[in-house]
């Protein structure tokens, strides 16, 4: 598991896929959460715009990040 560590209150799933180096663009992004590739905290999720905040894990790609605060 990768720590990833923000610096806000929360960031949202599109940009923390970007943030953590999972995607180059947003777009690829967009078509990876949509397409159901994506998994916030063991379930899958499908909103671009999902907040995540310390404690919650990202799973895509067979990794796993953890948001963490700075």
């Amino acid at each position: 598991m990768e720590i990833i560590q923000i610096t806000t209150e929360y960031i949202k799933l599109d940009a923390f896929l970007k943030f953590a180096g999972v995607t180059g663009t947003g777009g690829e992004a967009k078509s990876i959460i949509t397409g159901g590739e994506v998994k916030v905290n063991g379930e899958v999720c499908t909103q671009r715009g999902k907040k995540l905040r310390p404690g919650d894990s990202v799973r895509c790609g067979g990794m796993e990040y953890q948001v963490a605060q700075e």
